[in-house]
């Protein structure tokens, strides 16, 4: 490592003169690279495709989406639609272009994957402070100043090289894919467009089915055959992403009170609500492919194909993909990472993503823009200051930094995480203790983020274009 660069009185918006390595063109490193290259930072961006691919990748683009094509829900009553709005005020690459890319998906925010992918790459390969090159990174760089932004599936080389510096085994879990069906395979006959509680046709397509039929589709899943896990590894599945057989075993009523719950579904054909459903969400803008919603799966090809044709309206199905698994791999943040992402053991190394432990595209983005911002002002001579711990940033970092190391494991952003709201606020003008209602805590907890976000987008210098 070079000698450490003294802090400046240069504003934090500009980055010039600084160089910056990052590894790794998913959607933290595209975050992260965009972030310092638009204040004036050179970056270049290093990414195996299509050199070498992973097992879950299929495009040469970057910001390759592999599992869902959503970005979950819009409204501020969920902490990741809370996350989105903070990333556009700072002026967010990724949420810019899923804004420009998206599909109809209800109260959620989804998008045409390959439109997506492609306005990401478009803006990467053209912004004049950003090199890229295709190669694999098979252990850390030496150079100064870098981001490791080479998510779930990092090379086995470079995740060896990782484990060798920090010291331990690398933790990991296993996170599947949703198949996709063509929508003209679909019978329309039986499925009706509705989305949970609201009024008209919605944006999701629904099979309904009858307890029979949800029974012998349970008892199904539990006798199929999954791929089997290497002898070496167990089976740590990230709860939020349980593979539909891991639920259906968990007892017969699992799926009815998960993915497949009916509650707020009518079948306009009945006037009545189903016994159980299955989602199918739009994959693209023309409707030409739509995902099983929570039907992520390790079940052999084969019985994929034979189990997901029994349910009602997919006797025809002609699928477009099958579920897959892979490994996801990350460290233990709480005991390797600096509240700026930054690697304890190793001054000027950056992680970013889900490899610094949070699950989810938003978070993976969200974690990008901070190690990005977090670099640029290492390699600029500036002090980096964090986000208000009022944010759904500040949250995240508070997760990674302060969490349990004996129990940690990747988090989606959730008000859970959140720095508790203030005592006076939750007392009436008579001192007693006010009993809020969930939508109206949660709706606090927004209300008070997004003005920190507001005075941390001045602190970061966030420019719209």
């Amino acid at each position: 490592m070079g000698e450490s660069i003294q802090q400046t009185d240069v504003g934090l918006s500009d980055f010039s003169g600084s160089q910056v390595l990052v590894v790794g063109a998913g959607l933290a490193g595209c975050e992260a690279a965009w972030q310092i290259a638009e204040r004036g930072g050179r970056v270049t961006l290093v990414e195996m495709k299509p050199v070498q691919m992973s097992p879950a990748h299929s495009s040469n683009d970057m910001a390759e989406l592999v599992c869902s094509n959503s970005l979950r829900g819009s409204s501020l009553q969920n902490a990741v639609g809370l996350l989105k709005d903070e990333m556009r005020a700072l002026d967010s690459l990724i949420i810019r272009a899923a804004d420009a890319t998206a599909v109809p998906a209800g109260r959620a925010l989804a998008v045409d994957r390959n439109e997506f992918a492609r306005f990401v790459t478009e803006a990467i390969e053209t912004h004049p402070n950003i090199e890229v090159e295709n190669r694999v990174v098979e252990k850390i760089p030496d150079d100064e100043h870098v981001v490791l932004a080479t998510g779930p599936l990092t090379a086995s080389s470079l995740a060896t090289s990782i484990q060798e510096l920090l010291g331990d085994e690398s933790l990991y879990f296993y996170d599947a894919i949703a198949p996709t069906v063509y929508g003209d395979s679909i019978d329309m006959s039986v499925a009706f467009r509705a989305s949970r509680y609201e009024e008209g046709e919605g944006d999701y397509l629904n099979l309904p089915l009858s307890r029979d039929q949800y029974e012998e589709f349970v008892a199904a899943l539990v006798a199929a055959e999954t791929v089997p896990l290497h002898s070496f590894e167990a089976a740590l599945y990230f709860e939020g992403c349980l593979p539909v057989e891991e639920m259906a075993r968990r007892g017969p009523m699992t799926l009815a009170f998960g993915p497949m719950k009916p509650v707020g579904l009518i079948d306009p054909r009945t006037g009545r609500r189903p016994y159980a459903v299955v989602q199918l969400r739009h994959e693209d803008r023309a409707g030409v492919l739509f995902n099983l919603v929570g039907f992520q799966t390790k079940l052999r090809i084969s019985d994929q194909r034979e189990i997901l044709r029994r349910l009602p309206g997919l006797s025809r199905a002609v699928f477009a993909r099958f579920g897959t698994v892979h490994r996801n791999t990350y460290v233990n943040a709480p005991t390797k990472l600096g509240p700026n992402l930054e690697v304890r053991v190793r001054p000027g190394l950056f992680i970013a993503g889900q490899m610094a432990g949070v699950e989810g595209y938003v978070e993976s983005a969200a974690l990008g823009w901070l190690a990005g911002f977090a670099a640029g002002c290492a390699a600029s001579g500036q002090r980096w200051q964090p986000p208000p711990v009022e944010t759904a940033h500040g949250a995240l970092l508070n997760h990674l930094t302060n969490g349990n190391p004996n129990r940690f494991q990747p988090m989606n952003i959730n008000y859970g995480l959140f720095a508790p709201l203030p005592e006076s606020v939750l007392r009436t003008e008579a001192g007693k203790r006010r009993k809020l209602k969930r939508a109206e805590r949660t709706q606090m907890f927004a209300k008070r983020a997004l003005a920190a976000i507001a005075r941390y987008r001045e602190v970061a210098r966030c420019e719209s274009s």
